[in-house]
């Protein structure tokens, strides 16, 4: 999968600062453990850290390409293009020759044939900056939902860019800032596109291109989502959901490495490992070859399981359904199960705000997420995710509860549970509350996601809104879960696949019907019906039921003795914005699991919060 990183300055010769660009390349060490490399000009630099997945021993970056007889181009690239064997031969036809199996250098000669518009010739999740020499300008490209994170800091020579913040402020012209608007976006849980909260900081956004030359910093979109009337009636919308989906899985089964999958029993995950062991087993190459699947459990969570807002069950009784049920197909399972001393791990902890940049995170389920991938690491290097079927199918309950949709705001902010997502906030400063404004920060936002919403001539009511609420979760939702995932996964050396965010996919469904996607009076009708013939009832009847959270007690009687302690040592790096008073007010709530309250989620974000401006040298400039 790799890390990227690369800089641009028209002022300084960069060949003499291999230091600061070795530095930059070294903080996406995790992300590539298997080889580093860097290429350095007069004007342009890149850097590199590779995770070996496709043609091991020939896919070494960066890469440079030749044109009628000089290096043309260098490539940093991370990701996997799953259509680059069809784009190999079409290269080849047009007289390209290759030297490697990679679809790295399937990536470099298509940016020689076809520019800075060859984002729209691939089909994966990416992200690249591809140097011109001959134009000295840099091309950034990221994939079209967005998979893969790419970010990139404007300095007054050029810009500096890499797959994470961290990459960028290794280099002393960025300055590790977060002001108010920084702070906001941190908060808020609404992902505005192209906001990466480190002031002067920018994400490039997904199915975007970010054009650096000695003109300045152009940004252009070679795709986004489009409304259209959809023409096909219920079965056959079905069956093109199945040929997609079977389509996709095929084409993301390709590497070179051990592959897996990830279960949790869901109507989603399963679905991807059913379809994956059954493309295995009929391809030839891989027919005698064993699929392995990896979830994620507590210990004494199934025994003792209570229900909450958000989930009813269990997910390991199912997951165990499904493997015995694709046991014949050679699906092989493994539970992790964890306790609540991994979780409060201090170790593990700071692992996952490193990978995070910033404490953004929420709680549990992204140490147990880190936990669980690096359990996964040690046995396979490629993973299949369920991941962003909701998103492309309505699948969270929020999608059919009237009023979240009829809020008047994002929709997972008026759903049930909704106060865990922004758990920071309630210890905050009162100045500070009043300063951020963050019920204002969210209802700006929400205006501008729905000013993107690509309308239908003549749709109106629940149609017209499902469109809105459809738009929001693929355009903003979304993002916040990709990014976990890939910080997650990557922190560990681990690439994790998403075949539902396959933008053939993602379109099509996303102009299917509301009244289409749930014709059986649930959600994810179509993808229920598209899978029907490869799933045991139990999954195909389970309710959606989100990403498992500890309901052990002691883990958050650990949160609050680590809270009590840390207010008691003094003095506290998040004084500047978190009111003590208000957390040790928390500390005083009797600790009740049957009550679902912001304590927890509270306590967690603000012991990372403390810990990330202990830690880090970020500023905050308000």
């Amino acid at each position: 999968m790799c890390g990227i990183c690369g800089w641009v300055d028209y002022t300084t010769d960069l060949r003499e600062s291999r230091d600061t660009l070795a530095a930059m390349t070294a903080t996406m060490a995790c992300r590539g453990p298997d080889d580093e490399g860097m290429w350095a000009s007069p004007h342009g630099a890149v850097g590199h850290r590779r995770l070996a997945i496709i043609d091991i021993e020939g896919g070494l970056q960066p890469m440079t390409g030749e044109r009628d007889g000089e290096t043309a181009a260098v490539l940093t690239y991370s990701g996997e293009v799953y259509n680059y064997l069809e784009l190999r031969e079409e290269l080849v036809a047009r007289g390209h020759r290759f030297t490697t199996r990679s679809d790295t250098e399937v990536v470099l000669r298509a940016y020689l044939e076809w520019g800075a518009d060859l984002g729209s010739r691939l089909n994966g999740m990416y992200a690249f900056g591809i140097w011109d020499i001959r134009a000295e300008e840099m091309v950034l490209v990221r994939d079209r939902m967005g998979i893969k994170p790419l970010y990139y800091y404007p300095i007054p020579g050029g810009v500096l860019f890499g797959s994470e913040p961290k990459a960028i402020l290794a280099n002393p012209a960025a300055r590790a800032l977060v002001d108010a608007e920084g702070l906001r976006e941190l908060m808020a849980f609404v992902k505005s596109p192209e906001c990466a909260v480190y002031q002067g900081m920018y994400e490039v956004r997904p199915g975007g291109v970010v054009r650096v030359s000695r003109s300045g910093v152009a940004r252009d979109r070679y795709w986004q989502l489009e409304s259209h009337d959809h023409p096909d009636d219920l079965d056959t919308t079905v069956r093109t959901v199945r040929e997609l989906l079977d389509d996709i899985v095929r084409r993301q089964l390709i590497s070179d490495v051990p592959l897996c999958t990830l279960l949790s029993g869901g109507l989603d995950s399963s679905a991807v490992t059913a379809l994956a062991a059954r493309a295995l087993r009929a391809d030839p190459e891989h027919r005698e070859g064993r699929l392995r699947s990896f979830s994620v459990d507590f210990v004494g969570y199934t025994e003792h399981f209570s229900p909450d807002d958000m989930r009813d069950t269990p997910d390991t009784p199912f997951v165990h359904d499904l493997a015995r049920y694709l046991a014949p197909l050679g699906v092989e399972h493994n539970d992790i199960v964890l306790d609540s001393g991994d979780l409060m791990s201090p170790r593990v902890r700071a692992a996952v705000l490193r990978a995070r940049d910033m404490p953004i995170g929420i709680g549990d389920m992204d140490t147990s997420l880190y936990l669980l991938f690096k359990a996964i690491r040690a046995q396979s290097t490629v993973a299949l995710s369920g991941e962003s079927a909701d998103e492309v199918f309505g699948g969270y309950r929020w999608f059919h509860d009237p009023v979240a949709i009829g809020s008047g705001t994002f929709p997972w902010l008026a759903a049930a549970g909704a106060l865990r997502f922004a758990a920071l906030e309630e210890v905050l400063a009162d100045e500070i509350q009043q300063e951020l404004d963050l019920a204002g920060y969210r209802a700006r936002c929400y205006r501008q996601a729905l000013d993107e919403v690509p309308r239908l001539p003549g749709e109106t009511g629940l149609e017209a809104r499902m469109r809105e609420v459809s738009h929001l979760h693929l355009t903003r939702f979304v993002q916040i879960l990709l990014d976990r995932k890939d910080r997650m996964s990557m922190a560990n050396g681990l690439e994790v696949r998403v075949p539902f965010c396959d933008h053939r996919l993602v379109q099509y469904v996303f102009n299917a019907p509301w009244a289409m996607k749930t014709f059986d009076g649930r959600e994810k009708s179509l993808l229920r019906a598209a899978a029907h013939d490869v799933l045991p009832a139990s999954i195909l009847d389970r309710r959606k039921s989100p990403y498992p959270s500890t309901q052990d007690p002691g883990y958050e009687k650990a949160l609050r003795e680590e809270a009590a302690t840390v207010l008691d040592q003094g003095p506290l790096p998040a004084a500047l914005l978190v009111d003590p008073t208000k957390v040790r007010t928390l500390l005083t709530r009797p600790q009740d699991p049957s009550v679902q309250d912001d304590v927890r989620p509270a306590l967690e974000g603000f012991l990372q919060f403390n810990n990330w401006l202990q830690t880090t040298g970020v500023h905050i400039t308000l």
